[in-house]
């Protein structure tokens, strides 16, 4: 069997997200759905996380394994044919048999974006998130400091989650403006459920000075959801990168 190595672009939009579900369509259904009809096997196909209904990806990596004798950039060809416009293969490669999307991932980074203007863009609405109200970027970049490192995320974690462990390595951060979007962007080697958007929701309060950057420190300690912001919408987040 040959493991096959995709890197996905995709609009999550139109989708509940990039796992299996009973109740709507997901990515991973749509690519087993045409992997299949490509090299005629019932195809399992592993993606590095699971992105969120409405989430993006900009570098999303996957893989499968099956008996085709298809070349590479006859599956790069053949599934850009066949996908719908919102997921595109970007690159197509084969890898060790061992190699596993989610298991072998070594630092995953995200990327969100805020629209922040007085008036809605509806260029943007589909792509970030509008908050109207000003917001204090340099209160907010003072709270970065807090996350780098390895920590407890628990405040930022949502319920109904399963994980054995709620210590996180984060390797990256950066908040950044450009005009009326400003960018958030963080890298560790994993994330808790709607971690990434529950840490935005809480810098955006920090920016409306709903919580002194001083306080983030105490949220982070105190692993408590209730003293943390709410959880961002899945609008404005992307999946930058995944890095072996």
């Amino acid at each position: 069997m040959r493991n096959i190595k995709l890197i996905l672009e995709y609009d999550g939009t139109a989708y509940c997200g990039w796992q299996r579900q009973v109740n709507g369509l997901s990515i991973q259904e749509v690519l087993e759905e045409k992997s299949g009809v490509m090299t005629g096997e019932a195809v399992k196909v592993i993606g590095s996380g699971r992105t969120d209904a409405g989430v993006h990806a900009i570098n999303q990596a996957a893989n499968f394994k099956t008996a085709s004798k298809i070349p590479t950039d006859g599956f790069l060809r053949g599934l850009n044919s066949l996908l719908p416009q919102d997921i595109a293969v970007k690159e197509v490669c084969e890898v060790p048999a061992d190699f596993h999307a989610r298991y072998s991932a070594l630092e995953k980074v995200y990327l969100y974006h805020i629209l922040n203007d007085r008036i809605r863009s509806p260029l943007h609405h589909l792509y970030t998130w509008f908050v109207p109200h000003d917001l204090d970027c340099a209160a907010m970049e003072k709270c970065l400091p807090v996350l780098q490192g390895e920590h407890d995320f628990t405040a930022f974690m949502a319920s109904g989650s399963s994980v054995k462990s709620t210590t996180r390595i984060v390797s990256g951060l950066k908040l950044t403006r450009k005009d009326i979007i400003i960018e958030f962007e963080i890298r560790a080697n994993g994330f808790l459920r709607h971690m990434v958007r529950n840490i935005v929701g809480t810098l955006v309060e920090v920016g409306q000075g709903r919580i002194r950057p001083e306080g983030f420190t105490d949220i982070l300690q105190a692993g408590d959801r209730n003293m943390a912001g709410m959880t961002a919408p899945p609008e404005g987040l992307f999946l930058k990168e995944v890095i072996y």
